[in-house]
């Protein structure tokens, strides 16, 4: 049990709102409905405090996590007597304080990429002078800061003088420099390191951060505290993990760049030393439960960085109650709140057959009884191993059936995700002739594609330009209408070369479309305006730092790239051009903290393509809250609303909406209901289609923390294991016997969740009040 009689006013009502009886952690934790309930439930926490202890010294995160916590801070700072805040602080046992002046708080940066200019708007220097220096109205003369430009090296140099293409070898603190560069860089480590040394040393004089406030990464990290961090480090430059940097790569431009970054940052001992401090860790979405419960239930450990909060008895975490889904209170209180249902007997079953690695036909009627949640289903018995074992084939067959006369209308956010999560089902449906097809693509898409890709495209470009290998130009038509035409063939030449294992032709086909998007984006109006054009792209480039957000109009041709793309996936099967629609969605704008959906901007081309497509199966992204991109829960609500407009015009009493999911987040094998054979064929094609045709992501630019590769490699890798759990369930004999070829062919298995509207609108409204604000 938990001592809950240092929680706060703010916490004890959120406490007593959860509606968790008790703990079964090593330290507090509390849980809110939805992420931006998380930011006001933190900011109420952080007024508390600063009205309590106006002179206090407080650390604070960066990133997206905290957005809805800066949001109401500001609010509550700008409109402290407003009727809406004082009823907040009234339901939150806070109405009794005084408005405090934040002038007097002392803040201390937690960390920040080196090198970095501090200027770059994508350093954390900017961010905490923006949002919180300014935005809370701080002292900047009481605040401490790591600005990485003023950071001392030899001999008064900058750090793009020392460490060129900014890339730091650590190993130099114990080896011998090989010339007077290396000794000079020695040397400036040195000097950084004494400079972390100092940095530490200020934190301590002011006795330790009072407040700390921060996030939790994949790896478990806080600040950029990895796992394996020792519990009594302090400010340091370090390396970071492969997972830390695959999550900075949107911020720095790609993985290339967040691969060779080093990190200042302030050390676990450091958030520890002054053991009054209230610590706080928030996390929202289910993708972040694993790294919650191995910080709130693991002893403490370097493997789970977190663990070093047990000792305080201030600290908590602050969850959503996704990202608290794993925990053993969660689980327990999943199986033994509620009505029973058969997919909680689904789910008890195949996690058994999973955590004993059993097959379910070895299962026992002991097993079942000594497991804790099996033994919770009503009268268990072998019966119900057999039921689900049934439940299983059946699933199986729905994920084979073979449809035909239907009209598909396949959505995905962002592109890619389409063929991720559904192109071993997509691609039997596409045989049958009688079926339609419509692929729309609801964002642009350009934040994938980095500077450098864009760079050498575009000099490829200028190449075949110069030596006369892009003839369409010579058309007489071509730059006031011919642009607009043939894009099937730009696909089919492409494809073509492709076939022939000609890698140069394919970037004569690339540079083709990127031709024709040059002179639709700039109105060019001949050969000579055109190299201008591309040239003067190329510098603005070269001159732009890694992670720079790019002017509009370089926006839209990185979009349509990525458009290209997708265009030369679905043209493997057949799919004309026409058929492959981008709407480009006005909230997609590449800030930090995106727009919400509108209604007239974002929704209405999604009903405009209903309408004429009148689609018979919808399929779209379907992931929990706050697991994955939040584009796809952004575009989700924009389909969910469209439909609820389109309901009321036509009967959509047959309309099935394909609920999948992709790299970013996983449907337990009892949430989903159509399970998709996937054979080494399909393996082969989705890996092929992906490295020929989404040019801009084989190098995987900005790839998953759980893989350092390619997204279809990481498809690939889920299916099979997926594939694995079932045959837990049936054997692998029910794979290799069966009478039909296609299930004996199966070596990954995909999984989806098919919905009526009823049910897809239901789940879409439930995901809505989780992010919804208060």
């Amino acid at each position: 049990m938990i001592d809950t009689t240092t929680f706060s006013n703010v916490e004890k009502v959120f406490f007593e709102r959860s509606g968790v009886k008790s703990m079964q952690t090593r330290m507090p934790y509390i849980t809110v409905e939805n992420f931006p309930q998380l930011g006001l439930f933190t900011a109420l926490r952080f007024v508390e405090w600063i009205a309590e202890n106006p002179d206090g010294v407080i650390s604070l995160p960066t990133g997206k996590t905290p957005e809805h916590f800066i949001k109401w801070t500001q609010f509550f700072l700008n409109n402290w007597e407003d009727k809406k805040t004082r009823m907040l602080f009234e339901k939150y046992g806070i109405a009794h304080l005084k408005k405090p002046e934040t002038n007097g708080l002392q803040f201390i940066q937690i960390d920040e990429f080196y090198p970095i200019h501090s200027w770059q708007h994508n350093s954390f220097y900017y961010y905490v002078n923006k949002y919180y220096i300014e935005g809370f109205g701080l002292d900047p003369e009481k605040a401490l800061l790591i600005n990485s430009d003023d950071i001392p090296l030899v001999d008064g140099k900058s750090f793009t003088d020392i460490f060129p293409g900014l890339k730091i070898d650590l190993s130099l603190r114990y080896c011998e420099p090989k010339n007077s560069l290396e000794k000079k860089q020695q040397q400036s480590i040195y000097m950084i390191d004494d400079w972390c040394s100092e940095y530490e040393a200020k934190i301590r004089e002011k006795g330790g951060i009072g407040f700390f406030l921060g996030g939790i990464g994949p790896d478990g990290h806080i600040a950029f505290n990895t796992r394996g961090s020792d519990h009594f480090s302090g400010t340091r430059l370090t390396a970071t993990n492969f997972e830390t940097q695959a999550v900075a790569a949107g911020d720095l431009g790609g993985i290339e760049v967040s691969r060779n970054r080093l990190v200042i940052t302030i050390g676990l001992e450091t958030i520890t030393y002054n053991e009054n401090a209230v610590a706080i860790i928030i996390a929202a979405g289910e993708a972040k439960a694993g790294v919650v419960k191995d910080a709130l239930e693991s002893e403490p450990s370097n493997l789970f960085p977190a663990t070093v909060l047990h000792k305080l008895p201030k600290a908590r975490f602050y969850l959503t109650k996704g990202a608290a889904m794993a925990l053993k209170d969660s689980v327990d209180a999943y199986y033994r709140t509620g009505e029973w249902t058969f997919e909680k007997t689904e789910k008890a079953i195949i996690d058994l057959c999973v955590k004993k690695d059993i097959y379910g036909h070895h299962i026992t009627e002991e097993n079942l009884k000594n497991d804790p949640y099996t033994r919770l289903i009503p009268d268990v018995s072998l019966k119900d191993v057999e039921k689900v074992i049934e439940s299983v084939k059946e699933k199986i067959n729905r994920g084979m059936k073979h449809c035909q006369n239907e009209t598909y209308y396949h959505t995905g956010p962002h592109h890619d995700d389409i063929m991720l999560g559904l192109m071993p089902h997509i691609s039997h449906q596409l045989r049958e002739i009688t079926n339609s097809f419509h692929f729309t693509v609801m964002t642009s898409g350009f934040t994938a594609v980095t500077n450098r890709f864009m760079i050498e495209t575009l000099k490829d470009t200028l190449h075949f330009l110069s030596i006369g290998m892009i003839q369409m130009i010579r058309y007489p038509d071509f730059f006031k209408e011919g642009y607009k035409f043939k894009r099937d063939k730009d696909v089919y030449h492409y494809l073509n070369k492709v076939a022939s294992g000609e890698p140069s032709e394919r970037k004569r086909g690339l540079s083709h479309r990127v031709v024709r998007d040059l002179v639709e984006i700039y109105d060019i109006e001949n050969k000579g305006e055109l190299e201008n054009k591309i040239r003067e792209v190329i510098h603005l480039l070269e001159n732009s730092y890694d992670g720079e957000k790019n002017p509009p109009d370089i926006q839209r041709l990185k979009g349509m790239i990525r458009e290209f793309e997708e265009e030369l996936v679905w043209a493997h099967f057949g799919v004309q051009v026409k058929n492959v629609n981008h709407l480009r969605l006005g909230f997609y704008t590449g800030d930090i903290f995106t727009e919400q959906p509108e209604r007239n901007r974002d929704v209405m081309p999604i009903l405009d393509e209903l309408r004429k497509y009148k689609p018979t199966t919808i399929s779209l992204a379907f992931d929990p809250e706050g697991s994955g991109p939040d584009t796809h829960y952004k575009v989700l609500q924009a389909i969910a609303e469209a439909i609820r407009l389109w309901r009321q015009e036509e009967d959509l009493s047959g309309l099935k909406i394909i609920g999948y999911r992709n790299v970013w987040f996983r449907f337990h094998p009892a949430e989903a209901t159509n399970f998709v054979p996937v054979s080494l064929n399909s393996l082969s094609v989705l890996d092929s289609a992906f490295s020929h045709c989404y040019l801009s992501q084989v190098k995987a630019p900005f790839p998953s923390y759980m893989l350092d590769g390619k997204f279809s490699t990481l498809a690939e890798k889920i299916w099979i294991n997926q594939l694995k759990n079932i045959q837990l369930v049936l054997g692998k004999n029910f794979f290799y016997e069966n009478k039909s070829p296609r299930i004996r062919a199966t070596h990954g298995m995909l999984f989806f969740k098919e919905m009526d509207v009823d049910t897809f609108l239901t789940h879409a409204r439930e995901l809505e009040k989780s992010m919804e604000g208060v």
